[in-house]
């Protein structure tokens, strides 16, 4: 086995074309860059996927936070919208907006009691989701202007510490995510595609899953499901939305699904038609704002999924 030490980091394409867009404002040609490294497969596997199912558990709120926000989840989910606004607006990477409402609930779960300015909360939240994955965090200035200067930096960094020490520093939680590369590596090679597929539907198939597992995020009705089987559904959901595969292939792929994040396959169907129902409302409820001609009909077939978070409308 040939080991390299050579560097092969590749500058990420959304941080590129970030880049590009505010280099006039900023008065030179280079802008901002993030650098990634390349997928490695050695980091994957199932004993990866082990890890993480091990370490998902702690990071769940608590059944009476969980039970009090499904009651009344409207405050909880204005919060995790606005927080995904952000996030999109900031060009933030996939992994910030699920971080920073994992830490909004798990702080809200340990102390059941909102502050007086929520939105510095779920600023200070991202603020932190920021600074653990990317090299390039969100300012705070910027988190205030998205605010409207509801609250100042001085208080958004003392929510910061207040966030952190109710969490006692443990921030780096596991997300829906985090599984999501080792889900799809694991159904690429457990041989149930015939002939392989191509990067450009693989980076397709992630891109979807993404977009669903955000919206399980803001969805009140996921909470306190493992991440690991709201990415396992979203994958599942991803997978029939494209559409290709036959209906012996989709099973075969739900059963990896369903192995891979230790569930039943039913409880993996579930979730995966729980998703597909809330992704047919949020569709609903785009096309009833649009202005429709009188006596159209809105078609009711199962549509494909989006291929970016911000075309469904939260």
């Amino acid at each position: 086995m040939s080991v390299s030490l050579w560097c092969e980091e590749v500058e990420d394409e959304q941080s590129r074309e970030r880049g590009q867009a505010e280099a006039p404002a900023q008065g030179h040609t280079g802008g901002p860059s993030q650098v990634r490294a390349a997928w490695d497969p050695t980091v994957s596997g199932h004993r990866v996927i082990q890890r993480l199912l091990h370490v998902e558990e702690r990071y769940i709120p608590s059944t009476l936070y969980v039970a009090l926000i499904q009651r009344d989840p409207e405050r909880r989910e204005e919060l995790a919208k606005w927080a995904l606004e952000v996030c999109c607006e900031c060009g933030c990477d996939e992994a910030v907006f699920p971080l920073s409402v994992s830490l909004l609930d798990r702080f809200l779960s340990a102390s059941l009691s909102v502050p007086v300015s929520p939105y510095c909360l779920a600023a200070g939240c991202i603020l932190i989701a920021s600074k653990l994955t990317e090299c390039d965090n969100v300012t705070a200035d910027t988190l205030c202007a998205a605010a409207e200067y509801s609250f100042q930096p001085s208080n958004l960094r003392d929510m910061e510490r207040v966030i952190l020490a109710t969490l006692r520093w443990d921030t780096a939680a596991v997300t829906p995510q985090d599984f999501l590369p080792h889900f799809l590596a694991s159904v690429e090679q457990s041989g149930v595609w015939e002939g392989g597929e191509s990067e450009e539907r693989l980076s397709t198939l992630r891109r979807h899953s993404d977009t669903l597992a955000a919206m399980c995020v803001c969805d009140s009705r996921f909470l306190g499901a493992p991440p690991s089987l709201v990415a396992a559904a979203s994958l599942n959901c991803a997978l029939r939305g494209l559409g290709d595969k036959g209906p012996s292939q989709l099973a075969l792929m739900s059963e990896v699904l369903a192995e891979l994040c230790q569930t039943d396959l039913v409880v993996l169907q579930c979730y995966s038609e729980m998703i597909e129902y809330g992704l047919h409302q949020r569709l609903r409820s785009g096309l009833q704002q649009a202005p429709t001609e009188k006596g159209e009909e809105v078609e009711n077939e199962r549509a494909g999924t989006p291929t970016d978070m911000r075309e469904i409308d939260f």
